[in-house]
């Protein structure tokens, strides 16, 4: 592919026009893409042996390879032989047998089942922390996202949304997209008093430095952890939906029109029976806001 526009820049020199063999990168692929007609370590050796490495130094430093990722047992088994997580791992040791410069990933555990995903992310993380290698990490899962990175970028139709460690990217979304794509966000409709938003009957301060806070008409966008409940059988909202999260409980309140996520104590929710009457409270210092959308006419007072 040719850029429109624009370079690739590593270390201070645009590589958009080298060829791939001369970028110094590896990528790991999210379909494994191993040679079928190799074992496991002549797989990993591959690129050593493009790199014109002696057969024993090759063979020495891929077994290597394949004891770091834990598969020394699988040397000699050819791609069809071993599980999917096998051979993702098969494949991570092929990209770092070169020792790249820049290791690519892309949605590289999106095939795998939950349990396997969650080990192999971890292996990763710390394989990268050990080696010191800069990774580019794509995926669609925010928790894989904010888990395994130093910094995430959150991308919407080719635009940059937000650059942050994962902690500031969830606290403090600088767009209503981040807020909502990143963890879970309701959407309430408010009243807009200057720069403080009337929701459940409290003023809240509208978050400094907020993209929407020009907009006259607003939502608020509050994580389930942002609202607090009290059970009042005079109360404005009733539970809808329980999910049980281990040592949470997450709740759906129904407020007028208006579903409300509210996260609390497993305990806690379990002495909650659906259609129970609560009265909600925002516990947050702030409101991240958005400009309403279009139909919705209701406010969350």
């Amino acid at each position: 592919e040719r850029l429109d526009k624009g370079g690739v820049v590593l270390d201070g020199q645009d590589i958009a026009n080298l060829s791939a063999q001369k970028r110094d990168m590896k990528m790991v692929f999210q379909s494994y893409s191993l040679f079928p007609n190799m074992s496991a370590l002549n797989n990993v050796a591959y690129g050593l042996r493009m790199r014109r490495q002696r057969p024993q130094q090759r063979k020495q430093k891929a077994g290597e390879l394949l004891e770091l990722v834990g598969l020394a047992d699988q040397a000699s088994k050819y791609p069809h032989q071993m599980s999917g997580g096998q051979q993702q791992r098969v494949a991570l040791a092929r990209a770092l047998a070169i020792e790249p410069r820049v290791l690519l990933l892309d949605e590289p555990l999106s095939a795998l089942d939950a349990k396997v995903r969650a080990e192999l992310r971890d292996q990763i993380r710390s394989l990268q922390q050990r080696l010191s290698i800069t990774t580019v990490f794509v995926t669609h899962d925010q928790e894989e996202a904010l888990s395994m990175a130093d910094r995430v970028c959150v991308m919407s139709k080719g635009h940059n949304e937000q650059t942050a460690m994962p902690s500031v990217l969830y606290a403090r979304p600088a767009t209503p997209f981040v807020a909502e794509f990143v963890g879970v966000s309701s959407r309430v409709p408010v009243e807009r008093r200057g720069d403080e938003v009337v929701i459940f009957d409290q003023s809240c301060k509208i978050r400094s430095g907020d993209t929407a806070a020009a907009f006259e008409a607003v939502d608020a966008l509050l994580r389930p952890e942002d609202v607090s409940i009290v059970v009042d059988p005079a109360g404005k909202g009733f539970v809808t939906h329980r999910s049980f999260l281990g040592a949470t409980t997450r709740l759906v309140v129904q407020v007028g029109e208006i579903p409300v996520r509210v996260d609390v104590r497993s305990e806690l929710g379990a002495e909650i029976a659906l259609g129970t009457h609560v009265n909600p409270t925002v516990i947050s210092r702030d409101v991240l806001v958005a400009p309403r959308l279009a139909g919705q006419v209701r406010v969350a007072s």
